[in-house]
């Protein structure tokens, strides 16, 4: 299991990482959502070890991972989203050195290297130079490196950036595989890959955290739109008073189409269901209601809502909550910083 309490870190005057929560329970796939430069990579980097922050803890399978980096780092596999490969070396070699850094004992190193190998499927390719493979074999000795020694946590940073769709399938499919045996983090900002291999998802914006949630808890929230359409056959003056003199309505939208229909689109408070209530007042109107629904969000809808990435709108009050119960508040030194500051180096691989 993995703790993360109160994580912050700051470079100069931004922050990339603000006051950072949540637990990682054991034998799950994680998803870690957000746009680019919301602070995904710099909290995978903390977590692991690899840099430190400004504040905050982090704890692998209860040991902290800056007061016993030793202990805390068995634990854990990491790939980051540049695979920390050395194109000189073949397959075998790599993976080998690789089992030495991270203290296999010597007995079982060999063990590990064919076990690590034949997991992510590339035991044929063992006696190659890494530079002379294809991308998508890169990304699988990256992983190869990741899940030597069999630790309980497996850290990915964007497995499948870069790679075309047959090898983004193929290392979803070995992602699921390693679910079976270790607890898996995976960051993304592609919410197809998150919603296709996660069974929880966290989405972070200018560093905080705004949803933490199942996939299918997330998708009950999107079906509670708080937007409603609905089509008539008559015409705007008609439909207008109808819609505004139902409690809940906020604001409505009205389009008359070629044929005379009207199309609505009527914002509600967050709770409120006028559908019975439009059918019976259009009943008693005589007002033919040809279509009427809550709008559903789309994922990609969802996404926008919680990050802040659509549209600008009006900066809430601090404290504002989401749907989710979730912070909404942004980050104003976010907002104007660069981006996030990337990981190291890709031949720069530590435990």
């Amino acid at each position: 299991m993995i703790e993360v309490k109160n994580l912050t870190k700051v470079y100069g005057d931004h922050t990339a990482v603000n006051n950072l929560s949540f637990t990682v329970e054991t034998g799950q796939i994680y998803g870690f959502l957000g746009p680019n430069g919301a602070g995904k990579s710099t909290t995978m980097n903390i977590m692991t070890g690899y840099i430190a922050p400004t504040s905050g803890e982090v704890y692998i399978d209860g040991h902290s991972i800056f007061e016993e980096p030793e202990r805390a780092k068995k634990s854990i596999g990491y790939l980051p989203e540049l695979p920390p490969v050395y194109p000189d070396m073949t397959v075998l070699e790599y993976l080998r050195f690789c089992a030495e850094l991270k203290g296999i004992p010597l007995g079982k190193r060999e063990r590990a290297v064919m076990d690590a190998m034949a997991a992510t499927r590339v035991t044929e390719m063992k006696n190659r130079l890494i530079k002379n493979l294809s991308k998508g074999y890169r990304q699988r000795v990256g992983l190869s490196q990741a899940i030597l020694g069999s630790p309980s946590v497996i850290i990915l940073d964007e497995p499948t950036v870069g790679l075309d769709p047959a090898q983004i399938i193929e290392i979803r499919e070995l992602i699921k595989k390693l679910a079976k045996d270790h607890t898996v983090i995976l960051s993304s900002h592609i919410l197809s890959e998150v919603s296709a291999v996660c069974d929880h998802i966290l989405i972070i914006a200018h560093g905080d955290l705004v949803a933490s949630d199942t996939p299918e808890h997330l998708a009950e929230m999107m079906e509670k739109s708080a937007t409603v359409e609905a089509s008539f056959r008559a015409d705007a003056d008609t439909v207008r008073p109808l819609i505004e003199g139902l409690a809940g309505v906020q604001s409505v939208e009205l389009e008359t189409a070629a044929d005379g229909t009207t199309n609505a689109v009527i914002r509600t408070e967050e709770d409120a269901d006028i559908r019975e209530a439009l059918f019976y007042a259009c009943a008693d109107a005589r007002v033919p209601l040809l279509r009427l629904a809550n709008r559903v969000l789309s994922l990609e809808e969802m996404f926008l809502e919680l990050t802040g990435t659509g549209e600008e709108e009006p900066e809430p009050e601090p404290e504002t909550r989401n749907r989710f119960g979730h912070r909404k508040e942004k980050n104003k030194q976010a907002e104007a910083a660069p981006e996030e500051a990337p990981a190291g180096s890709g031949e720069e691989a530590k435990e």
